[in-house]
C-alpha cells in the first residue's frame, strides 16, 4: 500500500495505513482541495458534487486519497499550489446591455454590482462553487436584479434596502429539485445587503425546457439526467 497518495497529497509510507480512520479534519481538508480544484477548472460541477459528497462520507484515508489523488499536490501548510480564487468580484454598468453570469462561472466570495438601469441575471445552475457564502453589495437601480438557483443555493434578501422595489420569489411546484426543500443541505448562502431602488429582484429556480413543460416533467437534475 506504500503507493497510495494521502489526502495531504503525500505518498503513504510502509509504516502508514491508508485504512486509517478519516477525521473531520481529515474530511475538511479534502473538500477544501476539491473546491480549490473546482475553482481552477480542473473539476466540473457535476463532478465537484460528486466527490464533495464523496468526501463527506469517507471513513478511511484510502478513501479520500483516492478523491484527490488526480489533482495537483499540496503544500505542508495543506494549500494547493495555485493562483487564488478571485475574492471580490466588481461590475459596474450604466444604461447599456444586460448583465449575466451563466454556465460554468466561478463563484467568489464576494459581488459588487453597481448598475443602473441594467438586466442582471446570476445563474447558479451550473456555477463552480468554490465558498460556502456569496456576499452581493447591491447598488441596483431599475430594471430587474435575477437570481437562478439551483438545489442547495440559500438566498437571502434580509439585509436588501427596497426602494420603490419588491423582492419575488417564484418556485416551480412541479419542480422537485425545489432548492427550498427543507431536506435539500445548503451548499452556498447568497446575502444580498445594499439597496435596490426601482425594478424587481426574482429569485426563481431553472424554467423547464419546452419538452419537459408538455411532457408535465421537473427541471432536470445538475447531471442533465
Amino acid at each position: 500500500m506504500s503507493g497510495e497518495i494521502s489526502p495531504t497529497g503525500k505518498r503513504f509510507g510502509s509504516g502508514s495505513s491508508p485504512e486509517l480512520r478519516a477525521s473531520h479534519t481529515d474530511r475538511d481538508r479534502v473538500v477544501d482541495v476539491l473546491r480549490i480544484a473546482a475553482g481552477d477548472g480542473l473539476l466540473a460541477a457535476d463532478e465537484l458534487d460528486e466527490r464533495l459528497e464523496a468526501a463527506l462520507a469517507a471513513r478511511t484515508l484510502s478513501e479520500l486519497a483516492v478523491l484527490t489523488a488526480d489533482l495537483p499536490p499540496v503544500s505542508a501548510t495543506g494549500a494547493v499550489t495555485r493562483a487564488e480564487v478571485k475574492d471580490v468580484v466588481r461590475i459596474e454598468q450604466i444604461h447599456s446591455g444586460a448583465v449575466e453570469r451563466a454556465g460554468r462561472w466561478v463563484v467568489p466570495r464576494r459581488l459588487e454590482l453597481e448598475v443602473t438601469f441594467c438586466e442582471v441575471t446570476l445563474d447558479f445552475t451550473d456555477a463552480v462553487i468554490t465558498h460556502d457564502n456569496l456576499r452581493i453589495d447591491v447598488a441596483v437601480t431599475g430594471k430587474t436584479l435575477t437570481l437562478i438557483t439551483r438545489p442547495g443555493v440559500v438566498v437571502d434578501t434580509d439585509g436588501l434596502q427596497l426602494v420603490h422595489s419588491k423582492v419575488k420569489h417564484c418556485q416551480n411546484p412541479m419542480n422537485t429539485t425545489n432548492p427550498m426543500n427543507p431536506d435539500t443541505p445548503t451548499t452556498l448562502r447568497v446575502e444580498l445587503v445594499g439597496q435596490k431602488t426601482y425594478g424587481r429582484v426574482v429569485v426563481r429556480s431553472p424554467r423547464r425546457t419546452f419538452g419537459q413543460w408538455l411532457l408535465r416533467k421537473p427541471a432536470p437534475l445538475l447531471d442533465g439526467s
